[in-house]
């Protein structure tokens, strides 16, 4: 008997063993990664209708659905979603017009609501990976963002190429590509300047978010934006692959972490490094270098399975020793800390690091989770906290 449970045992860990060096072999592939990475065909709203935002619990015509066109000639599925306030200011008007997909977004009554008001906010809206603008937790986040101002804070979304409705398959440069299309759209079509809009992420979108934003900052002249909200942001893939595990259970290459020589092996196939460390090294470097203004707020929770916080405080360190002259390090800067972090008790703690010109403040929250924080008022005060710091008067 006992023989009998033991070669069975043997046969399900050699089953086991080589399904995961299956996965590891697919996993040197790139469209494999490309799936593994974006998780761009799980949908999560397949008995759900997109273009009837009213399913996703919106009033009729708060939300438009309409494209934005990409770069390299593809249509992006995007919604324009008005604050609260505001509809109920308009609510027959917005009435009056026909609900779904506007094939000309200017057209709107609620574009113009956006366009026209002088005293307009918009959130550009970048989230992670997997599902559409109407998936999961970020419904409830759309209204956690406009909450601190509900007559005044627009939201744009939209789903990147590959995902959704929009057509194609994601990559880095696309991704990066798509997000540029929607800040042009923003700022040209919609005509909001940069100083009125907010680049909110989370998870996969805080890459792209640091990529864009970098990319404004390094322009000439450069165009800086009001501030960036990075939720559950992460250092670089390389560093992400190390711990992370698909839908919380299925690991990726943190078995192998324990072997060094073999580990770094596999991390030479990773074809898209998304390197966060980097980009935000890069964006405030423009930015001090410019004596333009910043602000980057980094928000984590300590029971975030998917995306550990310790990512934020590695990023938090790379912006702030990138801030100091000198340079600063790990170590230092945790010393700094134990001296200076704000603790908050169950809520729990904040550290913030200044310069002549930019902020970068790091919120690491007790819980939160990896999605359910992006509805939870902390991302509503990080809101405020940037549009009042641009405008005081904003309140």
């Amino acid at each position: 008997m006992v023989c009998l449970v033991f070669k069975y045992a043997s046969i399900s860990a050699a089953v086991l063993v080589g399904l995961y060096a299956g996965l590891l072999g697919l996993l040197t592939t790139s469209s494999f990664q490309a799936h593994v990475v974006y998780l761009h065909k799980i949908q999560m709203t397949w008995f759900k209708d997109l273009d009837i935002p009213e399913s996703f619990g919106f009033l009729r015509c708060q939300t438009t659905p309409f494209s934005i066109k990409s770069p390299t000639g593809g249509m992006l599925y995007a919604w324009h979603i008005l604050p609260i306030e505001l509809y109920r200011q308009h609510e027959p008007a917005l009435l009056a017009e026909p609900a779904g997909f506007a094939l000309n977004i200017t057209s709107r009554f609620g574009f113009k609501l956006l366009r026209d008001e002088p005293d307009a906010r918009l959130i550009i809206h970048m989230h992670g990976a997997a599902g559409t603008v109407g998936s999961g937790y970020r419904v409830p986040n759309y209204r956690a963002l406009s909450a601190g101002q509900p007559s005044k804070i627009h939201v744009v979304t939209f789903d990147y190429r590959g995902f959704g409705r929009s057509p194609g398959t994601p990559s880095e440069r696309g991704l990066c590509l798509d997000a540029i299309a929607v800040v042009d759209w923003a700022t040209k079509v919609a005509g909001i300047p940069p100083s009125r809009i907010l680049i909110f992420s989370q998870s996969m979108g805080t890459a792209v978010n640091l990529a864009v934003s970098e990319h404004f900052a390094l322009q000439s002249p450069p165009i800086v934006f009001a501030g960036a909200i990075l939720v559950a942001p992460f250092v670089d893939v390389p560093t992400l692959v190390a711990t992370y595990r698909i839908a919380g259970s299925i690991p990726l290459l943190s078995p192998l972490a324990r072997f060094p020589v073999l580990f770094n092996y596999f991390q030479t196939f990773i074809k898209e490094t998304w390197s966060s460390k980097d980009r935000i090294a890069g964006y405030i470097r423009a930015n001090e270098a410019n004596g333009e203004t910043y602000r980057l707020i980094l928000i984590h929770a300590e029971d975030d399975y998917d995306i550990p916080s310790h990512h934020t405080e590695v990023l938090f360190w790379h912006a702030v020793n990138t801030m100091v002259p000198r340079g600063i390090t790990y170590e230092e800067l945790e010393e700094v800390k134990d001296k200076s972090k704000r603790d908050l008790g169950a809520a729990g703690s904040l550290m913030e690091w200044r310069t002549e010109n930019g902020v970068v403040r790091e919120e690491v929250l007790k819980t939160g989770l990896h999605d359910v924080v992006m509805g939870n008022p902390v991302v509503t005060m990080a809101v405020m906290r940037i549009f009042e710091a641009v405008d005081p008067s904003f309140n």
